[in-house]
């Protein structure tokens, strides 16, 4: 079980800290503990019940109605949000940071799946799924989810993808071809598979090589199929130095093709990005570029 500042709170919650205070005081939502030197902290419990509560507080119920519901009451409102017509992205996020604390499998397919009716695949992954992620990263930078619970959630959202691209049916219409590949060592790829969907929905001749991909033979393939565009992302770096050797030998060896790179590290050394790479922020700003 892990232990939450009331920052951590708030930053998982979108709740302010004071608010938080007020509602521990005056309506006895959470009761935190505290720590040898007095100060507060809160469990997985309390932030499941934060969650729960921001949901239909957001959504315009007065916290002390919200304060005089039973558990039950409280999830059953809850549910009825999300079964509405058009629910707020931020129900559906709490909800799968719920599922993700509790590594409750069938609930987070059961909410993935209803965002995806609801909003169709690409909405849901821009406005849900890439939020709840940066949820995640949250967590993952303050030690408050362990290497078990982020592959547990990675890997559900990652099936969800593969599920997508093979339901695709369209077929090459463009003469373009891409090749979409992770660097060596970058495992990192929710962002890259859905990538993949986007450019092979369009209608792009694709080679989806994946994660860990070792540089010579992502030059074996180039030389063999002739790629038009190169389409990457970073999530890692190890040795800056060799980093900013690797993209200088990527743009030198691919100098007569498009390459387009994503990834906080990327933005972080923008000074030092070589020319002939072009980055790009949101899977939006991807498909502008390719038009």
């Amino acid at each position: 079980m892990a232990n939450y500042s009331i920052k951590e709170l708030e930053a998982l919650t979108g709740i302010k800290a004071h608010t938080i205070r007020i509602w521990e005081k005056r309506h006895n939502l959470i009761s935190p503990e505290r720590s040898d030197t007095n100060i507060r902290f809160y469990s997985d419990k309390d932030l499941k019940q934060i969650l729960n509560v921001s949901i239909l507080y957001n959504q315009g119920l007065k916290i002390s109605k919200i304060a005089s519901l039973t558990e039950a009451e409280l999830c059953a409102k809850i549910q009825d949000l999300a079964n509405d017509v058009k629910p707020e992205n931020e129900i559906f996020i709490d909800q799968l940071t719920i599922c993700m604390v509790d590594l409750d499998e069938d609930k987070f397919e059961k909410t993935l799946s209803s965002c995806i009716l609801k909003k169709g695949f690409e909405e849901t992954i821009n406005h849900i799924v890439y939020p709840f992620l940066r949820k995640i990263g949250v967590l993952w930078l303050s030690n408050k989810i362990n290497p078990v619970q982020e592959h547990f959630i990675s890997n559900l959202i990652r099936q969800k993808m593969i599920v997508a691209i093979d339901g695709l049916i369209e077929s090459a219409t463009k003469e373009e071809k891409i090749v979409l590949f992770l660097p060596e060592n970058e495992l990192h790829e929710l962002g890259l598979l859905f990538f993949h969907y986007l450019v092979k929905k369009r209608g792009y001749k694709t080679y989806y090589l994946g994660q860990d991909v070792p540089f010579p033979d992502l030059k074996k393939v180039c030389d063999k199929i002739n790629p038009d565009i190169l389409i990457s992302s970073v999530a890692y770096v190890g040795s800056e130095k060799k980093f900013i050797e690797y993209l200088a030998v990527v743009e030198e060896t691919f100098k007569d093709k498009r390459i387009y790179m994503t990834g906080q590290p990327m933005f972080n050394k923008k000074g030092v990005i070589p020319e002939g790479i072009t980055l790009f922020e949101q899977p939006a700003d991807l498909l502008n570029l390719l038009t």
